[in-house]
C-alpha cells in the first residue's frame, strides 16, 4: 500500500505541475509580479494537500509570530524537495538565491525569472558575487524575504552538519534579521526516494537573530541554534511517528541523543 500511495502521489505531483503550467502560464506572465506569485503559492499548497490526502503526511507550523515585518532572511535546514516549496503559502514575498542552471530549464526558468530570483554561478568569485549581493540588497530593500539554505544542499536527517560561510557574509552585508527554521521533512520525503511516508510533524520557526553581530559570532550562533533545535525536534518527530523507518544517519543521531545524560 505504501508503494501504491507513493506512486500515485508522484503521478499526481508531476501532473499537477504540467497541467498548472499549461493552463495558468498565460495568466501568470500577464499579471504583475506580486499578483502572479499567487499561482506558485497555490501550486505549493496543492502539493501539501496531495501529500496529506494521498500519502497521509501532514505538518503544523509553530512560531509564525517570530517572522519579522519587512525584509528578513529565512535560514532553514534543507533535507527534501518538499521543504523547497512547502512554506511558500505562508511567506509574503520570498526570493531565492539559486544556481543559474535552474534558469535554463524551459518554462520553469521563465517562472523564476518573473519573480526576480537571483541566479548565481556557484564557482563564481569577484565581480559576479558583487553583482549577486547588489541584487540581493535591492530585492530585500523592497521588503522581500530571502530564502537561503545555510548548508547549501540537501542533507539527510541526523547527518553531520556541513554549513557554508556564505550566509554570514550576506548577514553582514544585508543587515536584516535571520530566522532559523527546523523540520524533518526528509523522514517523510527522502532525497531521491520513491517511497513517501505518512505521519505528522512540526515545522519550527525560531526567534530571529538580529543584525549587528560580528559575522563569525553570528555564524557560530546560527549553527548552534539550528543544530540544538534540530536535535530536539528529531527526537520529538521520531517519538510521534514510531512507524517511520529511519535513514542510517537519523538512527545513529537518535541513538547518540538518547544515550546522552538528561540535562
Amino acid at each position: 500500500m505504501l508503494l501504491v500511495r507513493s506512486v500515485l502521489f508522484n503521478i499526481a505531483f508531476y501532473t499537477n505541475i504540467i497541467v498548472r503550467m499549461l493552463v495558468l502560464s498565460p495568466f501568470y506572465f500577464l499579471m504583475p509580479r506580486k499578483a502572479a506569485y499567487r499561482i506558485p503559492k497555490a501550486w505549493a499548497a496543492s502539493n501539501n494537500w496531495l501529500m496529506a490526502k494521498i500519502v497521509g503526511a501532514t505538518f503544523e507550523i509553530e512560531g509564525m509570530e517570530n517572522i519579522p515585518e519587512g525584509g528578513c532572511i529565512f535560514a532553514p535546514k534543507h533535507q527534501s524537495a518538499w521543504d523547497t516549496f512547502a512554506l511558500l503559502p505562508y511567506q509574503r514575498d520570498p526570493v531565492y538565491i539559486l544556481k543559474r542552471e535552474l534558469m535554463w530549464i524551459p518554462l520553469f526558468g521563465w517562472y523564476v525569472a518573473k519573480q526576480k530570483m537571483i541566479p548565481v554561478n556557484r564557482g563564481a568569485r569577484g565581480k559576479v558575487m558583487v553583482d549577486v549581493m547588489q541584487r540581493t540588497k535591492a530585492e530585500m530593500a523592497d521588503g522581500r524575504q530571502l530564502i537561503i539554505y545555510p548548508e547549501g544542499t540537501r542533507r539527510p536527517p541526523g547527518a553531520e552538519p556541513q554549513y557554508r560561510y556564505g550566509i554570514a557574509r550576506i548577514y553582514r552585508d544585508v543587515q536584516v534579521p535571520v530566522v532559523p527554521i527546523v523540520a524533518h521533512w526528509g523522514l517523510f520525503w527522502g532525497r531521491r526516494k520513491l517511497i513517501k511516508h505518512p505521519g505528522r510533524f512540526k515545522v519550527k520557526i525560531l526567534p530571529p537573530i538580529q543584525p549587528g553581530l560580528d559575522p563569525d559570532a553570528f555564524y557560530a550562533l546560527l549553527i548552534e541554534t539550528l543544530e540544538t533545535a534540530s536535535d530536539r525536534l528529531l527526537i520529538e518527530t521520531v517519538d510521534a511517528n514510531p512507524h517511520l523507518p529511519l535513514p542510517p544517519e537519523a538512527a545513529r543521531r537518535v541513538a547518540e541523543l538518547r544515550a546522552q545524560p538528561a540535562a
